[in-house]
């Protein structure tokens, strides 16, 4: 790999501002409950595991990045280490992943939205979210940085606030109820047995979702070589702040008492009859939704753009006007939003949650090529090695969950698929760019 000078502007300390700020949504706030009805109290276990592998994800793709830093992040390496297939493949795998996630996470806004406003159309509130995020896109780098900067500490803000609230229940000990639930806990800990830590393991690697997006902005470091640290730092607090806060909620609550429809840190609160925390944490999900929403979208474009750049997508997608963000790409961004809110309105409810897993899993296929890139073009120490063999194995692992029930099952099914569907463009692609070239 060559290297490349970076003209970038933001300190390693901002770079770890940005990634909690893309990392810390509705995947956490809301999702911890599907993995604590799969672990039981065990769900701690598939978080660090997560962590784990996160880190090491992350740690291949930082290197890479490095070594030559360029906006096209883990699709430019994918097609540099393997050819042009897997930088086409890879990058439009991952947009269309994410565009089904966003249509996902504005369903999700418009349904806490309602906490407040219960007449008020789902479609309307959804519209409005997307039409937000959009306007967050056009603002460019210097916008979307200030956005996700504060959005990140007010989500972070909330979960400390959560855990201060939660340690001083604990320590007044004034109700029998949380004696209670630590003991049942702590006696059905691995009450749902390895099984349940199988399954569970697929919606803890969901809370970690994001964590590419960090890859994408390493260009942007004014040095960087300090993108390891900027990393190992952000995941280190968030993977604090997620067991910290996962543990109390279970000290608070019997596990069985969460259920899969509302976030965990309400269900530990309701309890305690404290004022205004319904509509605290309401808020404090509609920010983690948006933010991880605005995210995405920053992703997408900017993996659309490079696809475009690289002729794997219309050449029209990076042509460059007065906006900060290519009007084409724009346009095209807009367009994949309206069709992913109006597929998620109009198809069965089942069949869009088949379709979201699929997209989930399709985000992790991402983080398993991102390993597989980083063996082919880096020399990797004997420590490398066994690290980045620990990572395959355990997204392996966590893909291999799905197969344990029947959602995430077909979900499965469905993001082989998209992935056959995918294929089959590149290699009509591949294949006609090889009679020009003859």
């Amino acid at each position: 790999m060559t290297s490349k000078t970076s003209k970038g502007r933001m300190s390693w300390w901002q770079l770890s501002l940005l990634g909690i700020g893309c990392t810390l949504g509705t995947g956490f706030f809301l999702g911890t409950s599907m993995a604590i009805h799969k672990s039981g109290p065990a769900v701690l276990i598939p978080f660090l595991l997560a962590a784990i592998c996160t880190y090491i994800v992350y740690d291949a793709l930082v290197k890479m990045s490095v070594e030559n830093p360029d906006k096209g992040s883990f699709r430019t390496y994918a097609k540099q280490a393997f050819g042009r297939w897997a930088g086409f493949s890879n990058g439009w795998v991952y947009l269309m992943s994410e565009l089904l996630i966003m249509g996902s996470q504005l369903m999700a806004l418009g349904i806490f939205t309602r906490f407040w406003f219960p007449a008020l159309p789902l479609w309307i509130s959804a519209a409005i979210y997307a039409v937000l995020g959009l306007v967050v896109i056009l603002t460019g780098m210097k916008g979307f940085e200030n956005f996700q900067n504060i959005f990140g500490a007010l989500k972070a803000a909330a979960i400390i606030m959560f855990i201060i609230v939660a340690v001083i229940i604990i320590l007044k000990g004034t109700q029998a109820a949380t004696l209670d639930s630590l003991q049942a806990n702590y006696e059905s800990f691995f009450s749902q047995g390895m099984k349940g830590i199988w399954l569970g393991l697929l919606y803890a690697f969901y809370a970690y979702g994001g964590i590419e997006v960090m890859g994408l902005m390493v260009i942007d470091l004014k040095n960087p070589q300090e993108a390891p640290k900027a990393g190992r730092i952000m995941l280190v607090v968030i993977t604090i702040i997620f067991i910290l806060a996962i543990a109390l909620a279970l000290a608070l609550v019997s596990w069985k008492d969460f259920s899969i429809d509302e976030s965990p840190f309400i269900t530990a609160l309701h309890g305690y009859h404290i004022p205004f925390v319904a509509d605290i944490f309401n808020g404090v999900l509609i920010i983690a939704g948006f933010s991880t929403m605005v995210a995405s979208l920053y992703a997408v474009i900017t993996i659309l753009i490079t696809l475009a750049e690289d002729h794997d997508a219309p050449d029209i997608l990076a042509k460059k006007g007065k906006m900060k963000v290519p009007f084409p790409a724009f346009i095209f961004l807009t367009s994949g939003l309206v069709i992913t809110i109006v597929i998620g309105f109009l198809m069965p409810e089942k069949i869009f949650e088949y379709l979201i897993t699929a997209a989930g899993l399709m985000l992790i296929y991402n983080w398993l090529f991102i390993l597989v890139t980083y063996r082919k073009l880096m020399a990797l120490s004997k420590w490398a090695y066994v690290k980045n063999n620990i990572g395959i194995l355990l997204i392996i692992v966590t893909v291999s969950g799905t197969l344990g029930e029947k959602t995430s099952r077909l979900g499965f099914y469905v993001s082989l698929l998209f992935i056959v569907l995918i294929g089959l463009a590149t290699w009509f692609v591949v294949k006609r760019q090889r009679n020009i070239t003859q």
